[in-house]
């Protein structure tokens, strides 16, 4: 039976585990706290947030969990164990976060650093769903996705083989719609990694309801 994508991204981030924190440290121009302290400043004071793709833990769910109640979920084991030591107050689970249950409006946000870019394509759109479904009214939802249509896996990416799915903004920008989700910042941004240039779309979108903070 061939690995599917899930398997394969939880095999590869159990080996690269560390490698990767070192490797993310690298990153030039990363702009995930700038849209963090964005989303931080419409949320109540103590907010519940959701973290798909939580890693490591480093910087965003540690600065979700000093902040209010933070629950993050990952694949891989040995990224949660990482996240357990520096982020022990946050609640971890270990799941994909196209399968995860949580009651529906249980959380004030969800941030998706990097992540979704791990999920088939053909799931973005469900998966979205999913997350407009946990969020409160007026609840927010911070992403940053892939800026391409490529699909498919690379037989090394720091060490492992490892796999990578997205959809060209406009498509991305219509399932977040199609999800009941209003769009309020959309941004093509470009870091370097330690590769080379990298260009990801960002989104702040938000449930429609009774919103936090001035937009």
């Amino acid at each position: 039976m061939s690995a599917t994508p899930s398997d394969i991204v939880e095999a590869g981030y159990d080996r690269i585990a560390a490698r990767y924190l070192a490797w993310s440290e690298q990153v030039e121009g990363d702009p995930r706290l700038r849209f963090l302290h964005d989303l931080l400043a419409r949320l109540p004071a103590h907010p519940a947030v959701l973290d798909l793709g939580c890693g490591a833990g480093l910087p965003c769910l540690a600065l979700l969990a000093a902040r209010g109640e933070a629950v993050g979920v990952d694949l891989s084991g040995d990224q949660l164990a990482l996240a357990r030591q520096r982020v022990p107050t946050a609640r971890l689970v270990k799941g994909d976060m196209t399968a995860v249950e949580f009651p529906p409006a249980s959380f004030d946000a969800v941030t998706a650093f990097y992540s979704i870019g791990h999920v088939p394509r053909d799931e973005h759109g469900a998966l979205f769903q999913r997350v407009a479904s946990w969020l409160r009214p007026g609840g927010h939802f911070l992403a940053a996705l892939p800026s391409g249509d490529g699909h498919g896996t690379v037989d090394d990416w720091l060490g492992a083989p490892m796999f990578f799915s997205g959809h060209d903004p406009r498509t991305s920008r219509r399932l977040l719609a199609e999800a009941g989700l209003d769009v309020l910042v959309d941004e093509i941004v470009t870091m370097r990694e330690p590769e080379g240039p990298a260009s990801f779309q960002w989104v702040l979108a938000a449930r429609p309801g009774s919103a936090y903070g001035v937009f």
